[in-house]
């Protein structure tokens, strides 16, 4: 059984986080599942499993400090395109891509999302 059902992000910009996450999560094989009118919408391959929603207090969105979200990739090529459409889409770098020396084959990249969320890509395959 998996640890998580879902991981939650906010944004202070509904529509731009939904062009945003529709581009970067595309890189990885994922799309939007469902919008909650305004308030959200949520991504994933067949159920939801990373929502992006407006701060259910009404207060400002902000970044957790020290927290990364980190996707599961298919490939390396995915891993490329994940963070070459998170800058293209006005995200930020925070890792080229390449490997990791922490485990064996791990490759990733990481970038941070227009709200300042620090995302990650990351698979384990051999080159």
């Amino acid at each position: 059984m998996p640890i998580f059902t879902h991981i939650t992000v906010g944004t202070n910009n509904m529509q731009k986080a939904r062009d945003f996450y529709d581009y970067v999560l595309g890189a990885l094989g994922q799309k939007r599942i469902i919008d909650l009118e305004d308030d959200g919408s949520a991504w994933g391959e067949s159920t939801p499993s990373f929502y992006v929603l407006k701060p259910a207090n009404g207060a400002p969105a902000t970044v957790g400090n020290g927290v990364t979200i980190s996707f599961a990739a298919p490939d390396r090529a995915a891993i490329d395109s994940f963070h070459a459409a998170a800058l293209a889409s006005g995200g930020t770098d925070e890792g080229t891509p390449g490997p990791r020396d922490w485990a064996p084959n791990a490759y990733a990249a990481y970038a941070r999302d227009l709200d300042g969320n620090k995302l990650a890509a990351y698979c384990f395959t051999p080159a």
